[in-house]
């Protein structure tokens, strides 16, 4: 009897034994575990600093504020032409768009009509972009066109038929004509980002408000004679 006892003690302990060893081995193995985790995230960056890595500059707002590319050099530079070419695709919506309602209403050729719906749709995206950059960039823009801007719209207003239709595709194709030339001399000298990819939108809208202009086949000669002399290198 005492020997079965025994037996039975000796059995005991051993799983209690066992059992220990499981629970043991179970503890190292979670500490080993949550050692590696925090060695793995302290190895890692976080996700923001992969981001910022990967996009290679953040931008900054205000005037002269730059923002560091890959290379290490400034691509938000403002310069003055940076500042002056904001300015005139701002003033650019300002009247434009006016136009290109007056064509709903004042026109008499479908194709005239076709071409106010160009400049009300290109403009409105531009305006929409130049509001953006300029906040962006610490650029001041006007709120209203130039004198000589507003005039035209005041005539166009008092134009009608096709009156209207050959002051309306003159007067748009000349000042897109002078337009188009100072953009492409924006993108290709600008350092600036945001003013590249702002030149670029606003040389299709322009190169696209052209050729609807001269679909409607009321532009003079003289209005691209115009548009030469005033391209033309002083």
């Amino acid at each position: 009897m005492h020997s079965n006892r025994h037996a039975v003690s000796t059995r005991g302990t051993g799983r209690t034994i066992t059992i220990i060893a499981a629970v043991c081995a179970v503890i190292a193995a979670a500490v080993i575990a949550i050692r590696a985790g925090s060695d793995e995230a302290s190895a890692s960056p976080t996700v923001a600093g992969q981001a910022q890595h990967a996009g290679g500059h953040v931008a900054t707002g205000g005037a002269g504020q730059t923002a560091t590319g890959q290379n290490g050099k400034a691509d938000l530079t403002v310069t003055d032409v940076d500042r002056e070419f904001l300015v005139k695709v701002r003033q650019a919506g300002l009247w434009e768009i006016p136009a290109g309602r007056l064509a709903q209403t004042n026109a008499s050729s479908e194709a005239v009509k076709r071409a106010g719906d160009h400049l009300i749709d290109g403009h409105s995206k531009l305006d929409q972009l130049v509001r953006e950059d300029a906040e962006i960039l610490g650029v001041e823009i006007p709120n209203e066109a130039t004198e000589e801007q507003q005039q035209w719209v005041r005539n166009l207003e008092n134009a009608q038929g096709e009156e209207f239709d050959k002051l309306f595709a003159n007067v748009l194709r000349a000042s897109h004509g002078k337009i188009f030339a100072t953009i492409g001399e924006v993108r290709a000298a600008t350092q600036n980002d945001l003013i590249r990819r702002h030149a670029r939108q606003a040389n299709q809208t322009v190169l696209d408000h052209m050729e609807v202009l001269e679909d409607t086949g009321l532009v003079d000669a003289s209005t691209f004679q115009e548009v030469e002399e005033d391209v033309a290198p002083k």
